[in-house]
């Protein structure tokens, strides 16, 4: 092991932030850290000796080592001047995870969908084949440590394509599950691309770079990022197929093929056309890297999803509550398509992400969100974002009834009462979105629980 480093993090309760301190405590360096708003993940922290320091202050910097720091704090924070005054090196997260990637052979999931999944997925699969990979996501995933799976193994990560020095973060092998237009075009966020160009600029370089690259030969326009020798894995295309897929209301099977040879069966215990298709992801990644079908079959027959990836809450008046991350057009559909598959009335409250965001998709939104039975729209979750005149949840509903969509915008505490008052048995109530309207749903079944009792 490399000579041990004292580590301060700052908005060390991200779930990110949090899965790469427990690793860089495990591999035995000195951790802490601080937050503004310190919660369960600072309880973990703290309970395996890494010690959180409530607020933001100068005085919680050491004489000596690494701050790294959220995309969320600013270059003139009063700690990040104070660090640099200090003579301390400073690091952005994704900085900090090279250099964990650096130093051991590396995986490396990016896209602007499935990524979490994807990674998860390949976790399992590794921990299946004896290989005691340690994992880094952006979720809680059951079993691990928050977002954070501990191993002496390989090093597999989800790499985040939205932040423009995602590149640093290089690997030796390479997923790619697809790309799309977002996280760009922020010009109140430097850590954003500028454009889609420059997005699929930094994407075609971090692939470059890797030892073997792995890439969604479905996907359209990805060809021109890829080195040579790239294996493409798909449902349509590519060396890596699932051959006559079959769907449930609960997952999904097919027959795994590599190079048009079938390898066997491989059965889904999380549901949607979406998931299949990260499943491929991490089969093909599981293939180039060696790993036998065996492994790959267990592997993903025991993975049961991650946090807020179509999770369920809990139940009121017979209605199942669900919550999912999706914060783009193409993820609402994929989560709705799989909503529909399970509940009789699919009622999605659905919060849009960032201002830049939902002014850019607000027609895409308004058609995805034509999925549900009933759709209600809350305020956009800023994200740091300065609003944008005439852009707002009204907006989205709006538009989504133009389009025929049964829609409405709420407040937060009238859409809590509307859905206390309107659950029925065999409701699906999904909530939706990256802000904080997980906070909703949980509230809703809290009370029905507290009733209960």
């Amino acid at each position: 092991m490399t000579k041990p480093i004292r580590y301060h993090l700052m908005g060390i309760e991200g779930v990110g932030m949090s899965a790469l301190a427990e690793a860089l405590a495990f591999l035995g360096h000195a951790v802490d850290g601080c937050d503004l708003h310190p919660g369960p993940a600072s309880q973990r922290l703290g309970q395996a000796g890494i010690v959180v320091h409530p607020g933001h202050d100068p005085e919680h910097l050491p004489e000596h080592g690494v701050l790294v720091v959220s995309n969320a704090v600013p270059e003139d924070h009063p700690e990040r001047v104070a660090a640099r005054q200090q003579g301390l090196r400073v690091q952005k997260r994704i900085q900090a995870l090279a250099g964990l990637l650096a130093a051991a052979p590396s995986l490396g999931v990016t896209g602007t969908h499935g990524k979490t999944t994807t990674t998860a997925m390949l976790g399992a699969i590794f921990q299946a084949a004896g290989a005691d990979p340690m994992v880094l996501v952006g979720a809680r995933v059951p079993g691990y440590r928050g977002g954070a799976r501990l191993g002496k193994g390989p090093r597999i990560a989800e790499i985040d394509e939205s932040d423009r020095h995602f590149p640093e973060a290089r690997v030796d092998l390479a997923v790619l599950t697809n790309l799309e237009d977002d996280h760009v075009g922020a010009g109140d966020r430097p850590t954003y691309h500028q454009s889609q160009a420059a997005l699929r600029e930094a994407v075609g370089r971090w692939l470059g770079a890797a030892g073997q690259v792995v890439f969604n030969a479905d996907w359209p326009d990805l060809t021109e990022l890829l080195p040579p020798g790239a294996l493409g894995f798909g449902l349509a295309r590519g060396e890596v197929r699932a051959q006559d897929p079959s769907f449930t209301p609960w997952g999904s099977r097919f027959t795994l093929t590599y190079r048009g040879r079938s390898l066997g069966l491989v059965e889904l215990r999380v549901p949607g056309r979406h998931n299949l298709e990260n499943a491929l992801a991490a089969a093909a990644a599981a293939l180039v890297y060696g790993l036998p079908y065996p492994a790959i079959r267990e592997g993903l027959f025991a993975f049961r999803g991650t946090g807020r990836r179509f999770e369920l809450v809990g139940e009121v008046a017979g209605a199942r509550v669900y919550d999912d991350y999706a914060h783009h057009p193409t993820e609402v559909e994929a989560t709705l398509k799989t909503a529909r598959r399970i509940g009789k009335r699919v009622r999605v409250v659905f919060q849009p992400h960032r201002y830049l965001r939902t002014a850019r998709f607000a027609d895409r939104f308004a058609q995805a969100l034509a999925l549900a039975d009933e759709a209600i729209v809350l305020e956009v979750y800023p994200a740091g974002e300065p609003p944008i005149p005439g852009v707002g949840g009204a907006q989205v509903a709006e538009t989504a009834r133009r389009l025929g969509a049964p829609a409405r915008y709420m407040e937060w505490d009238e859409a809590l009462a509307y859905l206390r008052q309107t659950a029925q048995p065999g409701d699906l109530i999904l909530t939706m979105g990256a802000g904080d309207v997980w906070k909703l749903g949980r509230a809703l079944v809290e009370e029905a629980r507290s009733v209960w009792k």
